[in-house]
């Protein structure tokens, strides 16, 4: 099935604001069979006193929690809408942080019966001053906030893959997303900071452990081709080392197009045989 397993809305601050109506005509257009609609869920209303860095890292990072009665309207009227020319699921991209699981759990366990995919990723985590930072709301709260682990790429990695780790071992509840996304958004910045080098033994074997229980509680990666399109990345996460690894276990890969916006539904989906093939 082709399927476009990640895509955002006009709900998303810090996307296009084109409609959602508009991205599945496109995914339409396109041949695909499948389209998930996961936009970002509305993050803890305390989690600003957490948080250190640029204020829309938060402000501009989810919908509300006063959003979701007209999201899931929107999206369940389009889901039906279109049922004859494309499957369309509806699902979040759901923040995991360390420490507000509980928020998220319930949150989860309200929204979830209306939903039928989701997807769980590490955008922030712990940093300087022991407070959260973005992984990937620029250079500058990139370096202000992960300054302590640059000294080398290997000690960044393995601060994010912790932090994933972490987010695989949580208990979400019944309604957990079943998909991990972009595993390796911390390498969105790779060229600029230079940690552009694979991962060491001791990173591999971290990876190892969060694939193992990927697959132990049957759930799927997100193979992402946004970070092709981001010029301080050039590559696709979770990139060729965690691919491998990831295929070598069976776990289910789904593409994903991450997209903000019309243009980018369905972007780099003619890459696939090649990534996989690696």
């Amino acid at each position: 099935m082709l399927v476009d397993g990640h895509t955002h809305t006009e709900f998303c601050p810090h996307g296009s604001r084109e409609p959602v109506e508009k991205m599945i005509q496109r995914s339409i257009g396109l041949g695909l069979q499948k389209y998930c609609i996961t936009e970002h869920a509305p993050l803890p209303p305390d989690f600003v006193d957490s948080y250190q860095g640029s204020t829309d890292g938060v402000t501009e990072a989810s919908m509300e929690l006063s959003d979701m009665p007209a999201y899931l309207k929107l999206t369940k009227k389009l889901q039906q809408k279109y049922r004859d020319q494309i499957e369309i699921s509806i699902g979040f991209e759901v923040d995991y942080l360390e420490g507000f699981e509980d928020f998220t759990k319930r949150f989860l366990d309200e929204y979830g019966p209306q939903t039928q995919e989701s997807i769980l990723s590490v955008h922030f985590m712990k940093g300087t001053n022991g407070k959260f930072w973005c992984v990937d709301n620029g250079v500058d709260d990139f370096e202000n906030g992960f300054k302590d682990f640059l000294d080398t790429p290997q000690h960044v990695f393995n601060e994010y893959y912790q932090t994933v780790n972490k987010s695989v071992s949580a208990d979400l509840g019944q309604y957990r997303p079943q998909r991990i996304g972009h595993m390796s958004l911390v390498r969105k910045y790779q060229d600029h900071f230079h940690i552009t080098e694979d991962l060491d033994a001791k990173n591999l074997e971290l990876v190892d452990e969060i694939l193992r229980k990927i697959k132990n509680q049957d759930r799927q990666l997100d193979l992402n081709l946004a970070g092709l399109y981001k010029p301080l990345c050039n590559d696709f996460y979770p990139g060729s080392q965690i691919l491998k690894k990831a295929e070598g276990l069976s776990i289910p890969l789904v593409y994903g197009s991450d997209a903000h916006d019309i243009e980018s539904v369905g972007r780099g989906f003619h890459l696939i045989n090649s990534i996989t093939a690696y």
